[in-house]
């Protein structure tokens, strides 16, 4: 047990529906990440196996058990799914995930050139056998979606079983609901918060600032995604307004 001297925002415990943090995977090897779940598996919730890196890691199955003997969902990035799609071997690619040991899948169409009505099937699919989060939003900087497509596009997902919705923000930060400085766009924002309610929006965030102004545009349990191994601690303590970024949400509570 830490300290408990300081008032600080709640924070809710294991399983949360709220307050998601979802970690990007771009290749950890299984000694960092069993040292990495030893210090912070209590703040992870979800983990993303991205780059397609799950299809080329000879030690998937001891990170997927490692995974889960903490409580963290493993979730496989919408890339590989996408191109699976693209090739015709969509059934294959969810067996090899069930097999696996995933729980959750990721659809999205960043970089494939697929249908929203495809899409639609795609997710009633993978929702037969995983949690599904469904992303909005592509990766190509130069193609913008109005806010309208946005929330249209969301709302078709949820109701074709999706259980979360990823806004794209990318591992850079610069596409989607950011411009290419990696500002956030408010209206963006606010038109996914506004179709799926904000407790079943997972923000793409993976800068500091992203997360600030998240946490204190909407408060500390906003779901955020993208964060970096390495990160999470720090995320943490933005959401407990332990740092300048967020301190208004803890100076002056009650002595």
């Amino acid at each position: 047990m830490g300290p408990s001297f300081l008032s600080l925002p709640p924070r809710p415990d294991k399983p949360r529906e709220t307050g998601l943090t979802h970690v990007l995977d771009k290749g950890i090897d299984p000694v960092t990440l069993g040292a990495l779940l030893d210090q912070v598996a209590d703040h992870i919730d979800v983990w993303k196996f991205g780059w397609g890196v799950a299809y080329v890691d000879r030690t998937l199955d001891r990170k997927v058990r490692q995974l889960r003997a903490h409580d963290v969902t493993c979730c496989l990035g919408g890339t590989l799914l996408e191109i699976a799609w693209s090739q015709g071997r969509v059934d294959e690619c969810l067996a090899w995930a069930e097999a696996a040991g995933f729980t959750a899948v990721e659809v999205s169409r960043g970089v494939a050139e697929m249908p929203l009505d495809d899409k639609r099937a795609l997710i009633k699919r993978a929702a037969e056998a995983f949690t599904v989060l469904a992303e909005t939003g592509v990766k190509d900087s130069r193609v913008t979606l109005s806010p309208r497509q946005w929330s249209d596009e969301i709302a078709e997902d949820l109701a074709a079983g999706a259980t979360w919705i990823i806004t794209e923000g990318r591992e850079s930060g610069t596409v989607g609901i950011y411009d290419r400085s990696g500002c956030p766009r408010p209206d963006i924002i606010e038109a996914a918060v506004d179709a799926a309610g904000i407790g079943r929006v997972l923000f793409e965030a993976p800068r500091k600032d992203q997360q600030a102004w998240l946490i204190n545009r909407f408060g500390p349990v906003v779901n955020i995604g993208n964060v970096a191994p390495a990160d999470v601690l720090a995320l943490t303590t933005l959401r407990l307004g332990l740092r300048a970024d967020t301190a208004a949400l803890t100076l002056g509570a009650p002595r």
